[in-house]
């Protein structure tokens, strides 16, 4: 009974907040990745035919560069730092799109020889 008990508390007290900071940490990385990744959309001229969940993954990683530059390789504040993840997320966006444009283009042009 008394080992029951000593599982449950164990359980109670190291498991569940464990994943309470998994499950916590997630949230905060898809919200980033939008906040991030969608400013980065508004900032690029034209039009980018990526979808929701790609802006998202592409502000996350966006934002790990930038605030990876910003405090560890510039070490600058917290506003700067949020300006470089926006610049690399925007980056990503604007490579991404060029890289599907170029191969939608390369798409057409074949068919076109044909």
């Amino acid at each position: 009974m008394l080992l029951a008990l000593l599982v449950i508390l164990i359980v109670l007290l190291v498991v569940l907040p464990l994943i309470g900071l998994a499950l916590w940490a997630l949230i905060t990385i898809a919200f980033v990745g939008l906040i991030i990744g969608g400013i980065a959309r508004l900032v690029l001229p034209g039009t980018h035919r990526i979808g929701f969940w790609l802006t998202v993954l592409l502000g996350w990683i966006g934002s790990l560069i930038g605030g990876f530059l910003g405090q560890h390789v510039a070490h600058t504040s917290w506003f700067p730092t949020v300006l470089l993840e926006i610049a690399a997320a925007a980056l990503l966006i604007a490579l991404y799109s060029a890289s599907q444009s170029r191969s939608m283009l390369g798409g057409s042009r074949r068919r076109a020889l044909r």
